[in-house]
């Protein structure tokens, strides 16, 4: 399979690895992006799986949270530029598409499109509207919500709707113990993007996806054979502390996990504490970036 230029582009954007190294990844690979950034992993090359969801795209996230504070919304409103992001016409229609989508619970994303919004047209029509006069391509591209019987669901935005996050808490506790808690582990998820609440979530496709690309990592740094299992195991052990939200290491005190802050508020407040859902957007995840001139570059550079 020829290997191209964008093609190299996209997988050294996804892993921050060189443009030699990619290249070699993908011939050896047959042009599968995906196996090639386990092959990048397990040459050392490559931090991937920590990566390949920061592909930076220009827009906002936002996030809502009902009055009763029983159910909130999560989306995501793409632009092309990061100047028509930062648009007040375009910052009150990301605000009045989250406000819709919370009002009316759409089941997805069709649904979501012929909401009628304040205006008097639908989501779909004002967006096309948008953009005819701001002359710039946007897209509604995504929105999820949370929903709980007894506790709360709290929301935090970071860098002005960079990411935006949802907890919810399942609890009868108090309240505003909660309010606190809920926005302690929403900076957590925000800053640390975790890809599951506990162990228990964790799929068996991902476990063996990890030991496979762990096992090959030892042998390739020439550890010997008879302990490549017992590494493999130990640094399983460590991934699963990163990628889980209850085993890391809470931001505001290292010396504490996330799971003990949490029985820690459970007790005080005399009623358990469940996490129920969490929701966590960041702008441009998994949206190639733009660029005009870096495929010609790359191809220049590498003779493509």
């Amino acid at each position: 399979m020829q290997i191209t230029a964008s093609m190299v582009k996209e997988l050294r954007d996804k892993t921050n690895a060189g443009m030699m190294d990619c290249k070699k990844a993908l011939t050896e690979t047959n042009g599968d992006i995906d196996k090639a950034i386990d092959y990048l992993r397990e040459k050392g090359l490559s931090q991937a799986a920590k990566k390949s969801g920061r592909i930076a795209a220009e827009g906002l996230t936002t996030a809502l949270i009902s009055a009763d504070e029983k159910k909130g919304v999560v989306i995501e409103i793409n632009s092309e530029t990061d100047f028509v992001a930062k648009n007040d016409e375009f910052v009150n229609f990301v605000k009045e598409v989250a406000q819709a989508a919370l009002d009316n619970e759409p089941a997805d994303m069709e649904a979501l499109k012929k909401v009628v919004l304040s205006g008097g047209k639908t989501v779909e029509d004002t967006l096309t509207d948008k953009i005819s006069k701001i002359g710039e391509n946007m897209s509604v591209r995504r929105f999820d919500q949370l929903k709980v019987k007894d506790g709360i669901v709290v929301e935090y935005i970071h860098g002005g709707g960079k990411i935006s996050v949802l907890v919810a808490l399942e609890s009868t506790g108090d309240k505003e113990a909660l309010e606190i808690l809920g926005k302690d582990l929403a900076m957590q998820v925000a800053a640390m993007n975790p890809k599951y609440i506990s162990r228990e979530d964790v799929d068996d496709e991902f476990i063996a996806r990890e030991k496979e690309i762990l096992k090959a990592q030892a042998l390739n740094e020439g550890k010997p054979e008879h302990i490549v299992e017992k590494m493999v195991e130990g640094r399983l052990q460590k991934e699963l502390k990163e990628v889980c939200l209850l085993e890391q290491a809470f931001v505001k005190d290292a010396d504490l996990t996330v799971k003990k802050v949490i029985s820690d508020t459970a007790a005080k407040i005399g009623s358990d504490i469940k996490i129920a859902g969490l929701l966590r957007y960041e702008v441009g995840e998994g949206i190639e970036r733009k660029s005009e001139n870096f495929a010609d570059e790359v191809a220049k550079q590498m003779g493509l």
